[in-house]
This record gives structure tokens, C-alpha cells and sequence, in this order.
């Protein structure tokens, strides 16, 4: 396994949900330290590696999210049985009978499952109706409630989707959990260890925030903290090439560059930042696919409108199955993401930064 992959693998293993991303924050100041001239966090945990260029160049914020969708313990029943509360965005019919990690305050982890009823004691009607998930549970195979608290369990531990970090057949495709948002770290720790190699006129800041998945929280503070005179967020976005699902739903393909995306439900992109980041991939052959994605939105959403307004745009990587316990995403993406974002950041400055706010 190369020193590229095995920080995909270590990034996508750590375990965190909203609220409780230090295992990850580690991981990733652990990368992104050596290319970093000072580390700095905001009061809700986000983690932030400033890169200094020119003294009075322009502030770039790259941001990935630290979190992952996942459960938190809410209460344990006189049986042992956990019941949860999502943290992200979840649909019933991905979680059944899925492998979990309780993990408790000591660090322990403990293996478990969510529940769910055999199929023999359905009735017809009950087979074709999705199960509510406030009647899922997870089952840690413990007796009744005092062994499972004896087994260090407590409301608010958090409760993460257990799945192994695999290279598939086709070497290019990588299958992991937590890709949503795993990857946009991976993009920013990559992007300043590029830069750490070249002259440029920028302060960037690499950010690693927290509770993106239950309303962007940690983009908001962070943003605050850096006031970025220009903002990307990077992160998964929608892969449209599987059964089931409309060119007019997700048009994007795996494999073939990341995604610039124009319009989602919290912003309107910048145009005068999407038409620069675009010719930079024109003038260098770079490929890429435009994205609109009206149900949902990253961390770009509140970074625009941080202080009196900042030039942002979410650039994505298109992924299968986000928002379960396992994904595909294409490695070609991820380079030519890192690529890209690169090549624009050593083509900012001060001037350039003025034209773009001013032509949108």
C-alpha cells in the first residue's frame, strides 16, 4: 500500500460523528502538520493549518468536514438493547442489520449490530413498508441494561458504521466508509503539501471542521475565526452512473474529474470564482463535471456569507452510496481535485482575488 492510500485508509478508519470528531482531528493534523506553519482550532474543535505565503496576500480557505453520519447512544432498555439517535442524514432502508462501533468514553469499542426483525414474523404489509428508524436498536450482545452499562456504555457515547478500508479488482475504485467527508481532508492535506513545494502569494488555510453533517456548524465558526478573502469546500457529491437514477437527478460520472458545483439549497456559487477555477482547468486540460445539487449543501454555504461576504465554491468528488455505511469514489478524482485546486491557489493574489469578488 502506497503513502497515499494508507492516509486514505487511516482518514476513512478513524472513527467521529458530529460533536465528537477528536480521533479524526488527530489523524489529520498528524498529515497535515509537516506543511503547516502553525495549527490553530476554533472553539467548537474544528482544526486549522495555516500555510503563510506573501504577508499581505489573500486568505484561501480549503475545507473538508472532520465528521462522518453516524448514531449517538440515547438510552439503553432493561434488556440491553441501545437505542440511538442519528447524527447526518440517514434512510431507513440502508441501516437494517448493518455492523456498528459503540464507542464509549474510555475509548473502548464494541462491536454491535442494528437490529432488526426476520423476515418468517412479517406480515405481507409489514414486508413493504420501510421500518421507522425510531424503532431501530443496536444489539451488543449484552444480557439486560447493567451488563451493557457495566460494559462502559452511556447516553451520548458515539455509535459509528464498522466497515474495512478495500482497494477493489480495479485498483482505481476505493470502497471505505466515511468518504463523505474523508476525502475533503485527504484534498486539503495533499493541496499543502503541493504548495509547501511553490512560491505563492497566499495565506491558505487548510481546515478540518466540525459538524458539517447536522447543519455546517463548524464551517461557520472557523470562517468566522479566519475571515477568508476567498472559500472552497471540498467534499463527496453525487454519483449519477449507477441503476436506478436520472441523468436530470445526478449527471455526474465517476472517473471523470471532480465536480464544480453552480447551484445546491445553501448558496448560489460565485460566478466569477467558478469561471476562474474552470479556465484554470481549460488552460491545463484538467477534466471536471458542473454539479447542481438542490437537496443538500457543504461547507461553502456558510463561508459565503461570513463577514460581509466571501467568493466561495464547493468543488466535490462524485461518490456511490454516500450516507450509508460504505461508499465507491474514484481515485482519478481525488488527484485531479488536488491537481486543480492546486494550480488555482498558485494563481491567486491580491489583484486576482479583487477581479474575481467584482465579477459576479
Amino acid at each position: 500500500m502506497d503513502e497515499q492510500l494508507k492516509m486514505l485508509k487511516d482518514l476513512t478508519t478513524a472513527k467521529g460523528i458530529p460533536g465528537n470528531e477528536r480521533e479524526v482531528r488527530e489523524v489529520f493534523e498528524n498529515y497535515i502538520t509537516p506543511y503547516a506553519d502553525e495549527i490553530i482550532h476554533d472553539g467548537l474543535g474544528s482544526s486549522i493549518a495555516i500555510q503563510k505565503g506573501s504577508e499581505d496576500g489573500p486568505k484561501i480557505m480549503l475545507t473538508g468536514h472532520l465528521d462522518e453520519v453516524g448514531f449517538m447512544v440515547t438510552q439503553i432498555d432493561e434488556k440491553g438493547f441501545i437505542k440511538f439517535q442519528t447524527t447526518g442524514g440517514w434512510v431507513p432502508h440502508v441501516m437494517l442489520s448493518q455492523k456498528v462501533t459503540v464507542v464509549t468514553r474510555s475509548g473502548e469499542e464494541i462491536i454491535g449490530v442494528i437490529g432488526s426483525k426476520p423476515p418468517h414474523l412479517m406480515t405481507a404489509a409489514e414486508r413493504q413498508k420501510s421500518f421507522d428508524i425510531k424503532e431501530m436498536f443496536v444489539d451488543v450482545g449484552a444480557k439486560d441494561k447493567e451488563e451493557a452499562e457495566h460494559f462502559g456504555i452511556k447516553p451520548g457515547d458515539m455509535i459509528v458504521p464498522a466497515f474495512d478500508f478495500t482497494v477493489m479488482k480495479n485498483e482505481k475504485y476505493l470502497l471505505a466508509k466515511a468518504w463523505d467527508n474523508r476525502i475533503g481532508l485527504a484534498i486539503a492535506i495533499e493541496v499543502l503539501k503541493n504548495l509547501k513545494k511553490e512560491a505563492h502569494a497566499n495565506t491558505v488555510y487548510g481546515v478540518g471542521s466540525v459538524q458539517e453533517e447536522v447543519g455546517t456548524r463548524g464551517a461557520r465558526t472557523s470562517a468566522h475565526l479566519i475571515q477568508p478573502d476567498i472559500g472552497f469546500a471540498v467534499d463527496v457529491g453525487i454519483a449519477g452512473d449507477t441503476p436506478g437514477i436520472k441523468p436530470t437527478e445526478a449527471q455526474s460520472k465517476m472517473g471523470e474529474g471532480p465536480q464544480i458545483v453552480i447551484y445546491d439549497a445553501t448558496m448560489v456559487s460565485h460566478s466569477g470564482l467558478r469561471n476562474f477555477v474552470t479556465d484554470v482547468a481549460d488552460e491545463l486540460g484538467i477534466p471536471y463535471q458542473f454539479e447542481a445539487i438542490p437537496g443538500g449543501g457543504t461547507d461553502a454555504g456558510p463561508m459565503h456569507l461570513t463577514g460581509n461576504g466571501v467568493p466561495s465554491l464547493p468543488i466535490t468528488i462524485a461518490t456511490r452510496y454516500i450516507h450509508s455505511h460504505s461508499s465507491i469514489l474514484h481515485r482519478d478524482d481525488f488527484d485531479v481535485a488536488v491537481k486543480l485546486i492546486t494550480e488555482v491557489v498558485k494563481r491567486l493574489d491580491k489583484e486576482t482575488v479583487e477581479k474575481i469578488t467584482f465579477q459576479n
